[in-house]
C-alpha cells in the first residue's frame, strides 16, 4: 500500500464532505476511521472550514504530512450523502488507491441538479415562508416571479464569478428586495415587506448557525465559532442589502407580519422545509422526511408558545425536536444527519427578527432595533440550548452502547 496516495485520496474525500455541507467534526471523524481502518498506528487530522492538516504513521514505516487548503463552502447534500456511504465502503472493504479513485471519481461526476428543480425548490422555499409571514395569493404571485428571476438566475450569474459569502448575499438580497418593491410601486402585491421576508429565508445562513453550534458542544471550537462567524457575516449582508433598498426605493413596512392560522403555517414550512432541503440537492426522498420535520417542528413551537407563553422555551423545544429527528433520520436513510438537521431547523431560524432589525436601523427607530436584537440573542441560545439537551442524552445512549 502507498501511504502517501492513500492519504492523498482519503483527504480529496473530506475536502469535498466539508466543500459539499458536513460539519467538520463529521469529515475529521470519517477521515479517521478510513485510514485507521490500514495498517496505520498513529494518526492525527485537524480539520475546519478552509483547512485540512492530517499527520500518519505506517506500521514500520515513517511519518506522512499532507495539508488541504478549502476555498469554497457550499450545500450538496447529494454528493456529501454518496461520499458518506463511500467512506463507510472504505472502512468495510479496506479497497485499494484505485478502487477508492476510481469510486471517488464516480461520485464526483454524478449527473448535477436539474435546473427546474432548483427554480422549484427556491419558489417552494420563498413561497412557504412568505404564506408563513401572511403572503396573500397576490403577494405569493409576484414572490414566485421574483424567486425565479432575483434568487435563482442570478445566483447562479454571481456564483460563476466567484463565491464570496458577502457580496453574494447582499448583491441577491438587494436585487430582490428592489424588485420587489419596485413590484409593489407598480401594483403586484398588497405586502412587500412580507414578500422580502419570504425571499430573505432562501438567502438566510443562519444554516450555518446549526452546524456551527454543533461543533460547540463537540469541543470543536475554532470550527464552530468559524462557522457561526461566517453565518453571522452573511446575515448581515442580507440585511444591509435589504436595506439599501429599503432606502433607495423607499420601500415601506406596513405592519409586523400577522401569522395565518395554525394549519396554514404547519403546512407552509413543511413545504418551505422541503424546498430547502432539495435547493441543497438533497435526494426527494430526503427532502420530504425534511418537510415533516419542518412540519413537525412548527408544530412543536406553536404548541409550547400556546401552553407556555414563552417564545425562548418553544424555540428550544422546536430545536430539540429537530436534533432529535436528524438523528433518527440518520440512521433511519443511512445518510449524513446534517441533511435533516440544516432544513427541519428554519421554521425557527430568525429570519423575521433580522428583517425588522435591519429596519428599524434604517428607520432609526432604535426601539424597534434594540428589541430585535435582543430577541435574535435569545432565539440563537434557545436553539443552542435545544442541541445541547439531545447532544446529552444521545451522548448517554452511546456511551451505554458502548459499555455493552
Amino acid at each position: 500500500m502507498d501511504y502517501e496516495l492513500l492519504l492523498n485520496e482519503v483527504l480529496n474525500i473530506g475536502k469535498e464532505m466539508i466543500k459539499s455541507g458536513a460539519e467538520t467534526d463529521r469529515a475529521e471523524d470519517s477521515m479517521y476511521r478510513m485510514l485507521e481502518s490500514y495498517d496505520v498506528e498513529q494518526c492525527s487530522i485537524f480539520a475546519i472550514q478552509s483547512d485540512i492538516q492530517a499527520t500518519i504513521k505506517p506500521t514500520g514505516g515513517s511519518f506522512i504530512t499532507q495539508i488541504r487548503r478549502v476555498h469554497k463552502i457550499g450545500f450538496n447534500y447529494d454528493r456529501l450523502d454518496y461520499l458518506n456511504n463511500l467512506s463507510r465502503y472504505i472502512c468495510k472493504n479496506k479497497p485499494g488507491i484505485e478502487e477508492i479513485r476510481e469510486k471517488y471519481e464516480e461520485v464526483m461526476n454524478r449527473r448535477p441538479q436539474p435546473l427546474y428543480l432548483k427554480y422549484l425548490s427556491a419558489i417552494l422555499g420563498g413561497i412557504g415562508f412568505g404564506v408563513y409571514f401572511g403572503c396573500d395569493a397576490a403577494d405569493s404571485l409576484a414572490g414566485t416571479v421574483i424567486c425565479a428571476v432575483c434568487i435563482v438566475y442570478m445566483g447562479n450569474v454571481l456564483e460563476k464569478k466567484g463565491h464570496n459569502l458577502v457580496v453574494y448575499n447582499l448583491s441577491l438580497a438587494f436585487l430582490s428586495s428592489a424588485a420587489v418593491f419596485i413590484a409593489d410601486k407598480a401594483g403586484f402585491g398588497h405586502h412587500p415587506d412580507r414578500i422580502v421576508l419570504g425571499l430573505n429565508m432562501v438567502l438566510i445562513s443562519g444554516l450555518g448557525v446549526a452546524n456551527g453550534i454543533r461543533d460547540v458542544l463537540k469541543q470543536a471550537f475554532l470550527s464552530g465559532l468559524l462557522s457561526i462567524v461566517n453565518s453571522f457575516l452573511g446575515a448581515v449582508a442580507i440585511a444591509c442589502g435589504t436595506g439599501l433598498a429599503m432606502v433607495l426605493l423607499e420601500g415601506e413596512m406596513y405592519e409586523m407580519y400577522i401569522a395565518p392560522s395554525i394549519m396554514v403555517q404547519l403546512i407552509s414550512c413543511g413545504v418551505a422545509s422541503m424546498g430547502f432541503a432539495l435547493l441543497f440537492q438533497a435526494a426527494v426522498k430526503q427532502s420530504f422526511f425534511a418537510g415533516i420535520g419542518g412540519m413537525v417542528n412548527c408544530g412543536c413551537y406553536l404548541l409550547v408558545q400556546n401552553l407556555n407563553g414563552n417564545n425562548f422555551a418553544a424555540v428550544m423545544a422546536g430545536a430539540a425536536f429537530v436534533a432529535a429527528y436528524a438523528y433518527v433520520m440518520s440512521r433511519v436513510h443511512r445518510a449524513p444527519a446534517t441533511i435533516f438537521l440544516t432544513t427541519s431547523i428554519m421554521p425557527v431560524i430568525p429570519g423575521a427578527t433580522l428583517f425588522y432589525m435591519m429596519h428599524g436601523f434604517v428607520q432609526a427607530d432604535y426601539g424597534l432595533a434594540r428589541e430585535q436584537t435582543i430577541a435574535l440573542a435569545q432565539t440563537c441560545l434557545a436553539i443552542a440550548f435545544g442541541f445541547l439537551i439531545v447532544e446529552i442524552v444521545t451522548r448517554q445512549m452511546s456511551g451505554g452502547r458502548q459499555q455493552r
